[in-house]
């Protein structure tokens, strides 16, 4: 499975960000797909999931300000970043686990920068 993430930037604190996340086969086929994250000198960490039955779940740290979604016919997860704060800087990665193709599938990291 290949995933290609795309949507960041720089942003002011306060303001919002949309993150997408295509999968190159169906997302029927696709157990969980999420976003992680790593800022420098941290280790990378769980944002957000969906999963195949659309259920979610969110750190901590992101709930009440992230949204997790997806878009079945474009085999697409968006995250929706609202409300961003400084701490929310990190390069974001797509991941995708599926017991059909066999593994845990990693994108390209998105970085994202919350700076005035």
């Amino acid at each position: 499975v290949q995933l290609q993430a795309s949507g960041g930037g720089l942003v002011q604190p306060g303001g919002s960000l949309r993150l997408s996340c295509a999968a190159s086969k169906s997302i029927f086929s696709i157990n969980a797909m999420g976003w992680y994250r790593q800022a420098p000198g941290k280790q990378r960490e769980l944002v957000a999931i969906i999963t195949s039955g659309g259920n979610t779940n969110y750190a901590d740290s992101v709930k009440g300000r992230f949204t997790i979604s997806r878009d079945n016919a474009k085999n697409t997860v968006y995250l929706q970043m609202n409300s961003l704060k400084p701490e929310d800087t990190a390069v974001y990665y797509c991941n995708a686990s599926s017991m059909r193709w066999g593994g845990n599938f990693w994108g390209q990291g998105t970085l994202v920068t919350v700076s005035s």
